[in-house]
């Protein structure tokens, strides 16, 4: 597939731009706790001239710079720069992101990790990869023998409240939590076993388009709160990611209903949340 293969090259360019400045860059602030650095916004520019030079009229909805809205039954969806709070300080967990949909069909992602070298990629119907070696989500059934992942939200400091009381059910139900702090490798490590479930608040379609399919090509689910799948058509997409719930499918309906219970709690006491 030829738009795989544009994706494939301009992700590795890109990642070039990225690993020149890790540790070497400062930073802006977009919001509170919401960084750019230039390694963002250079990462962004190759990846929007590669697939502009191939397909000149295709859409591209992207975090740092303004979407190009043309063909709307070709879309791509990219983060260049998944985790930036933790490529800001050092930590060396973060990954460029691309989803392409076609004719509302996710045809392919891909979520690469250039500091650890782990390229996740699937084609649809083709299964999931991790480099060269298909990957599958994990064998466990029960929420309570789970290791789960989550992450908050850019108001977290405003709903701090809010968020930790989902963590702290799960906290209380499963084995343990990681928050790691990039939401398409949570998505990921899903998909390849590493994670049991994962759940989050207020992403946006560029953070879940790329591992979307990765999960789903492992044999995993990602839903939002409502336990519905992500709707498609043009308008619906730019809504993907207000609401999260990946899992290896085993202890998805575990998971839902606790968050469930949760807003359930959270709607009595305040109405209209997020």
């Amino acid at each position: 597939m030829k738009e795989f293969e544009v994706a494939k090259k301009a992700v590795i360019s890109a990642s070039n731009i990225i690993k020149k400045y890790f540790k070497n860059v400062g930073y802006s602030l977009k919001g509170r706790a919401n960084p750019v650095t230039i390694a963002d916004l250079e990462s962004e520019k190759i990846l929007r001239k590669e697939i502009l030079k191939n397909f000149k009229n295709d859409s591209i909805i992207s975090e740092e710079e303004k979407s190009i809205i043309k063909d709307k039954s070709r879309i791509w969806l990219i983060d260049p720069l998944d985790g930036t709070v933790n490529y800001a300080h050092s930590f060396p967990h973060f990954a460029i992101s691309i989803g392409f949909i076609k004719d509302n069909n996710v045809l392919f992602g891909i979520v690469y990790d250039c500091i650890k070298e782990e390229f996740f990629w699937a084609v649809k119907g083709k299964g999931a990869y991790l480099n060269n070696t298909k990957i599958k989500v994990s064998s466990t059934k029960k929420l309570d023998s789970s290791l789960l992942a989550t992450g908050f939200a850019y108001d977290r400091a405003e709903k701090s409240e809010f968020y930790c009381s989902f963590y702290s059910s799960f906290l209380k139900k499963s084995h343990d939590i990681r928050r790691c702090g990039a939401a398409s490798l949570d998505i990921c490590w899903t998909a390849c076993g590493r994670i049991d479930g994962y759940w989050e608040f207020n992403l946006k379609p560029w953070d879940v388009a790329g591992g979307k399919i990765i999960l789903e090509e492992a044999d995993g689910k990602i839903t939002d709160f409502s336990n519905k799948s992500f709707e498609f058509g043009f308008e619906k997409i730019k809504l993907w990611g207000i609401e999260v719930l990946a899992t290896n499918s085993k202890i998805h309906q575990e998971m839902y209903q606790t968050i469930k219970e949760n807003l359930k709690y959270w709607r009595k006491k305040y109405g209209k949340i997020y």
